[in-house]
């Protein structure tokens, strides 16, 4: 079945952006399916430190101008494009001014967490789900990509299920190693929140933290997993504590292209 369409989601990718080992995963992957014969698409935050005109990344006017809710507030999306110049990939990038012009990612010059990481998050979750509607291609897999992705499989489930787009998408939650210790404020549900969501639906996210964002992934993914190599004792020991019945599966860089094929092929088998 290698004409699976597949979208891929993260906070980064090589070679516009590359904070952690997220980068690399989202170059390697994407490319090794499409040469497999499989359709990709792949969306990121446009951060402030991706350099638009060295990386020749120009608006998609077609794709701007919605405009996504976060609690009470409306911003406008932005939607621009780029090629990965040794690859035939296309890279969309989620972009807005008050959340992704800062010159860092998330934390600031003191090493401080964003408080409105959060509400980041949120926006660039649906700015993903309406990105690919305006485009009009309905992913047979979602992959979303650590904790700032986790709100995907949630809104896939609930808000787009009968979304012609989307109703018959599964997603797969990979969870990397980037944990952070910040606590977000007790308007997060009401954030998060949109229509057919209610409270009991986000009790995964109740502590409002990594684990949380963690938790919510895990719960709503058709498949959830992990890299092996990069994993310490005490990362295995929290994602195995916050599984419950989920089967979650580890993979090794050595056989990655070959373990996702077979599990995308499975999911929608």
């Amino acid at each position: 079945m290698s004409n699976i369409k597949i979208l891929y989601v993260a906070s980064e990718i090589n070679p516009f952006l590359k904070t952690t080992e997220v980068a690399d995963f989202v170059r390697r992957l994407p490319q090794a399916m499409q040469e497999k014969g499989m359709e990709i698409r792949i969306l990121v935050p446009r951060f402030g430190l991706i350099n638009e005109r060295k990386n020749r990344l120009h608006e998609v006017v077609r794709l701007s101008g919605i405009n996504i809710s976060v609690g009470d507030e409306e911003k406008p999306l932005v939607i621009k494009v780029a090629s990965i110049p040794t690859a035939k990939l296309q890279v969309y990038f989620i972009d807005n001014e008050d959340y992704f012009h800062r010159k860092s990612v998330f934390f600031d010059k003191e090493d401080n967490f964003y408080e409105d990481n959060d509400e980041r998050a949120i926006f660039f979750c649906k700015g993903v789900l309406e990105t690919v509607k305006k485009l009009g291609w309905a992913p047979d897999i979602i992959h979303c990509n650590d904790w700032m992705t986790s709100l995907i499989p949630l809104y896939v489930k609930t808000t787009y299920k009968n979304d012609p787009i989307f109703q018959n998408s599964k997603t797969v939650f990979t969870i990397h190693n980037n944990k952070f210790s910040h606590k977000f404020g007790e308007d997060l549900f009401d954030k998060v929140k949109m229509i057919d969501i209610d409270d009991a639906m986000l009790n995964p996210l109740k502590t409002a933290d990594y684990e949380g964002f963690i938790k919510i992934g895990m719960e709503y993914a058709d498949a959830v997993n992990y890299p092996e190599e990069e994993s310490t004792e005490s990362f295995k020991n929290l994602i195995n504590e916050m599984s419950s019945a989920k089967s979650i599966r580890t993979f090794e860089k050595e056989n990655l292209e070959e373990s996702y094929f077979n599990l995308y092929n499975e999911l929608i088998g």
